[in-house]
């Protein structure tokens, strides 16, 4: 079978595609090859390659930037899966398009998860964007996997965790705040990636939560890095409005994987579990400030 994925150079993009290839034949234009954005171009490359799935990993994650160019935030991240989910539909094919734990308010009593059919209701222009592009999905073709995850970090790309390792290599950096209201559940890519094909595989449709199991706050999150890097500096709580962003975060953005466990699926560890071997495997290298090559 064949797969047509977008953003293949991305924190997921890229682990997408080094966790498929042995199992299906990728198909990765860059963004020149293939402009998400234009319907045009992306009904021309599906005509053209034929592809039996199309995932598409593409969008514009820096929910910060998002604030500041909505316009662009909404060409990407809602027109271009519109355009997707529209050739999908064209060609009978499926779609397997991934959103976010931001599409939700946080309000939530913690420590109570978000389940698949809770309400939405974003709080800054990424979730909104998110949000919207689950509806163009839906609304554009009957075969589709929308897949919410959240907090992921990966060797490729900028993450949470190397803003936090940036911070703590600095020359005369004394000690760091990290906000510990905000609550999630940290996931590898590597381990969406393959959570992904297991959805794949098993030719599934529909919504599904793929997070870590368990949650931490992102100050527990960053003292437990730290620790486990042997890096020895103070890491401090702080409350998010003494760290204002441009985004608004919801402080609980933890999710349930009901549906994967519901259907037998779910393969996603404890977030401890999966930090400590992404740190064996590749914390040298962060040390560095290298990424993996492919």
């Amino acid at each position: 079978m064949k797969i047509l994925l977008t953003g293949s150079s991305g924190q997921l993009g890229s682990e997408c595609k080094k966790v498929l290839k042995d199992d299906y034949e990728i198909i990765s234009p860059n963004k020149e090859e293939l402009d998400i954005t234009s319907w045009d171009k992306v009904i021309m490359s599906i005509d053209q390659l034929s592809p039996d799935i199309i995932l598409n990993c593409a969008a514009l994650t820096n929910v910060d930037e998002c604030e500041k160019e909505k316009k662009l935030a909404e060409r990407i991240n809602v027109e271009g899966p519109r355009n997707l989910a529209q050739g999908a539909a064209r060609y009978d094919k499926i779609i397997v398009h991934i959103s976010s734990d931001l599409i939700f308010n946080g309000r939530k009593r913690l420590p109570q998860p978000y389940f698949e059919d809770d309400p939405t209701s974003p709080l800054s222009c990424y979730g909104l964007t998110k949000m919207e592009s689950e509806m163009a999905v839906k609304q554009n073709t009957p075969h589709y996997i929308i897949i919410r995850a959240g907090w992921i970090y990966g060797v490729r790309g900028d993450s949470f965790l190397k803003q936090i390792l940036q911070l703590a290599m600095k020359k005369d950096q004394k000690s760091i705040y990290v906000v510990n209201d905000q609550i999630g559940s940290p996931t590898w890519s590597y381990r969406l990636a393959q959570q992904i094909k297991v959805l794949i595989d098993n030719r599934k449709e529909g919504v599904y939560h793929a997070t870590s199991e368990g949650y931490c706050s992102k100050y527990e999150w960053a003292k437990y890095f730290l620790e486990k890097m042997e890096i020895t500096i103070p890491v401090l709580p702080c409350a998010s409005e003494e760290y204002p962003t441009p985004a608004i975060r919801p402080l609980n953005s933890i999710l349930e994987n009901r549906q994967l466990k519901l259907e037998g699926l779910n393969i996603m560890p404890y977030w401890q579990k999966d930090l400590d071997i992404f740190i064996d495997k590749y914390g040298k290298r962060l040390l560095k400030g290298e990424e993996e090559s492919h």
